[in-house]
């Protein structure tokens, strides 16, 4: 077999696009190194990136008192033929009085309903007024607000958690906590992902968010 010469299309300065279904050239630098975009910023590109977030600026939601089955504060359902990855998770307590804080984020079959909660609209990560609406549906509320299908060993994924068994105001937990998986998540078909956020005696007063990634299972099946 002979030798195979890799030849790349300088696009460095003058950036090229092609329509859909037609060929494209390998885009290399002037130096002739290729440019690999990765999965993450490309699904952004594309449109396919989105946001759930709960709490505004001074108006913060408060969590539960005590954690509770069923009951959540955020979440987002993967509707049939929709599959949805799981990218990021940030949680900002603002006011962390009570004790025995827990706060978890977790995925199950079935979808959760929004409960005496609100439906929330999924804000696009690609911030252009054409930007294509998610097919996910979501909700967010106060103190256990949005209701989930019962977590059993058997059919709950527990992504990240977090809990002090110490009163806050002792300065032993941290304010924020990120969520970045190195093994993205995904739910599909009817599943969804959601946030529990609770303390004892009195409910944490936070922001959180929740970015995903949503493809159609039907092109990844």
């Amino acid at each position: 077999m002979g030798d195979v010469t890799l030849q790349l299309l300088v696009g460095q300065d003058t950036p090229r696009s092609e329509s859909e279904g037609n060929q494209v050239y390998f885009k290399g630098s002037k130096r002739g190194e290729a440019c690999v975009i990765d999965f993450y910023t490309e699904m952004m590109l594309e449109g396919r990136g989105f946001q759930v977030r709960a709490g505004t600026i001074t108006t913060p939601l408060v969590g539960d008192v005590a954690i509770t089955d069923t009951a959540a504060e955020l979440a987002v359902n993967a509707v049939q033929g929709l599959a949805v990855i799981v990218a990021f998770f940030n949680l900002s307590i603002r006011l962390g009085t009570g004790t025995l804080h827990e706060y978890a984020l977790k995925s199950i079959d079935g979808a959760a309903v929004v409960g005496t909660g609100a439906a929330f609209v999924p804000l696009p990560a690609m911030m252009e007024t054409a930007a294509v609406a998610s097919q996910a549906t979501a909700f967010v509320g106060a103190a256990g607000a949005v209701t989930v299908i019962a977590e059993l060993a058997t059919n709950t994924r527990r992504l990240w958690s977090a809990s002090n068994p110490l009163a806050v105001g002792a300065g032993h937990s941290p304010a924020s906590y990120n969520y970045s998986p190195r093994s993205p998540h995904t739910i599909a078909n009817n599943a969804h992902v959601y946030a529990q956020i609770a303390a004892t005696g009195t409910g944490p007063s936070y922001y959180a968010s929740l970015d995903y990634i949503e493809l159609k299972w039907a092109n990844i099946s």
